[in-house]
């Protein structure tokens, strides 16, 4: 990690493929066997667009992406978000997910990063922000 922390800095970011595949994997990691995560019938008889990632697994990924520029995941010292909008995962094609992690305030301390993080052009996590220690 850099030693010197700058407002609007862009720190990391990355683009995550999810399919159905990788529900699934989840599911079976977290226990969270919903079948709106993989069936399509059943999602759209709830009323949804298609098959969902799991907001966790959504959440997870995104901070996930700080890791390499932390160095030690232990850094990170509060982590939260708004779920806004669902990521949904096509049968075929999947779904991309951009995570763009910036620096938005710093302290003596700590810092805060904020995570812009979309799917298709719409923003998925809203207010995503995790307080790190600054080393």
């Amino acid at each position: 990690m850099t030693a010197a922390l700058e407002i609007g800095h862009v720190v990391a970011e990355r683009e995550v493929h999810l399919t159905r595949e990788s529900l699934v994997r989840y599911a079976g990691a977290s226990g969270d066997f919903n079948p709106i995560h993989y069936r399509d019938d059943v999602a759209t008889r709830v009323g949804l667009p298609g098959v969902l990632a799991h907001g966790m697994l959504t959440m997870g990924l995104a901070v996930e992406t700080l890791v390499p520029w932390l160095g030690d995941s232990g850094r990170i010292l509060e982590y939260g978000v708004r779920f806004t909008r669902p990521v949904v995962v096509d049968a075929e094609e999947g779904a991309y997910v951009q995570v763009v992690a910036t620096v938005g305030a710093v302290d003596e301390d700590t810092a805060r990063i904020d995570l812009t993080v979309t799917h298709a052009d719409t923003t998925v996590l809203g207010k995503a922000q995790v307080r790190i220690r600054v080393a």
